[in-house]
């Protein structure tokens, strides 16, 4: 098959979906078979010199190597499921002036600069994202998951719950905002329970408002993930939502109580800062971003290691992966965990278990993600490297497989791949 390299994006999005019916014309009907000299299952297990037999969007089996004739030999890499990012923002761009538009862009640009975002995130190894969220999350959720853009599954909260305080509403009034959420398509419900930590992190929403908005959602079938700091974590906790993020000045005491409850947690540990500090040009002066804000973020960079910290030594709290990828961090998502365990001193097989097994739990998808198993999506990475030696490893995505359809494979030649653009 000819080569396809350094194609521009907009050619990208109008070949997209010739190519990927290309892409799944199989030669015939047998399956398409992947050899791995290290596999880690993500579960925390390790397989080596095996085979794994694909058909369709699905694994049908995991066998020993014997020799036999293979479609990709991945020999020499490592080779695991396609990551999970539980927090990012994909719909978060720099706008035509290079400043911070947020998730608000409605022109084709801002479009396209979406669709670029997806794709970078994909070629990154992460085949699943949650963006907690915005209204655009959302045709661009359907266009990826009609095959109509290349770009990683995304589950999206459409538009979050503010807390404002008592101008939040009624819980009568929450409850009828996570009933408008559930109408308008979302996969969960995002919850501001405390203000940005760029202006203290202090609660917005009571108890009670809290209560009403995860009692709700639940009896939609709907996931809660709450952006919390300080008090609010506990808050939140007690209120019975499904995931805390953030956590930034957290108590023991506090995350003792999530792992009681078996409330996930998804705290950050360096890339969002980082991003915003890289960035500082392009987000400073635009809403929300002052330079007091930059003061204050600089200084909560070792608060954030800290939390991860005292999560990792915090029997039984379950961790996911998130990194709160707003514009600029799409497609380097994986520093996060370079972040995490050179800084806060997670172990490599830990973070890479946050990603996988943990992330789709937290989902709810355990019986479709997250691991290499028979019966699941055919979602699979491999690195040029060990991330469990070397957690930089995870900066070599060579190939990329999502729904038995491999987007990158520039290890080995290319069936397609295509070149990531930069966001």
């Amino acid at each position: 098959m000819t080569r396809i390299s350094k194609i521009p994006l907009w050619i990208l999005i109008v070949l997209w979906p010739c190519l990927r019916v290309l892409a799944q014309v199989p030669e015939s009907t047998r399956p398409i078979v992947i050899r791995a000299s290290t596999l880690l299952d993500g579960k925390g297990g390790t397989l080596h010199n095996v085979r794994v037999s694909i058909q369709g969007p699905k694994i049908v089996a995991i066998d020993s190597d014997k020799g036999q004739p293979v479609d990709y030999d991945l020999s020499g890499l490592t080779v695991l499921p396609g990551w999970i990012d539980a927090h990012v923002h994909i719909t978060w761009i720099f706008g035509k002036d290079g400043k911070n538009a947020g998730t608000d862009g409605t022109t084709q640009e801002d479009a396209y600069r979406a669709a670029s975002n997806a794709w970078v995130t994909l070629m990154a190894g992460f085949t699943t994202v949650q963006s907690v969220g915005a209204p655009n999350d959302v045709p661009l959720r359907d266009a990826i998951a009609q095959g109509r853009l290349p770009g990683p599954r995304i589950l999206t909260a459409v538009e979050p719950l503010e807390g404002k305080g008592d101008a939040t509403g009624t819980p009568d009034e929450i409850r009828a905002f996570i009933r408008k959420q559930k109408a308008a398509g979302a996969d969960l419900i995002k919850i501001f329970a405390s203000k940005s930590i760029r202006l203290g992190g202090g609660m917005t929403l009571s108890q009670e408002q809290l209560n009403a908005a995860c009692d709700e959602a639940k009896k939609q079938g709907l996931r809660t993930l709450v952006h919390a700091y300080k008090d609010a974590v506990r808050a939140a906790t007690l209120a019975g939502c499904t995931e805390v993020e953030h956590g930034t000045l957290a108590s023991d005491d506090d995350l003792k109580l999530m792992a009681e409850k078996g409330v996930y947690f998804d705290p950050q540990c360096g890339l969002v800062l980082e991003n915003y500090m890289l960035y500082k040009d392009k987000y400073l002066g635009t809403s929300g971003y002052t330079a007091e804000g930059f003061d204050a973020m600089e200084k909560i960079i070792p608060m954030d290691h800290e939390i991860v910290q005292h999560a990792v030594r915090t029997p039984g709290l379950k961790m996911v992966f998130g990194t709160d990828a707003v514009a600029g961090a799409h497609g380097r998502n994986a520093e996060e965990f370079v972040d995490r365990v050179r800084d806060c001193g997670v172990a490599p097989m830990a973070a890479m278990i946050s990603a996988n097994s943990t992330a789709a739990e937290a989902m709810g998808m355990s019986n479709e993600i997250g691991s290499i198993a028979p019966g699941l999506q055919a979602d699979i990475i491999a690195l040029d490297g060990d991330p469990l030696k070397d957690i930089t490893a995870v900066r070599q995505v060579v190939f990329v497989m999502k729904d038995g359809i491999v987007y990158k494979n520039s290890a080995r030649g290319v069936i397609p791949s295509f070149t990531g653009v930069q966001p």
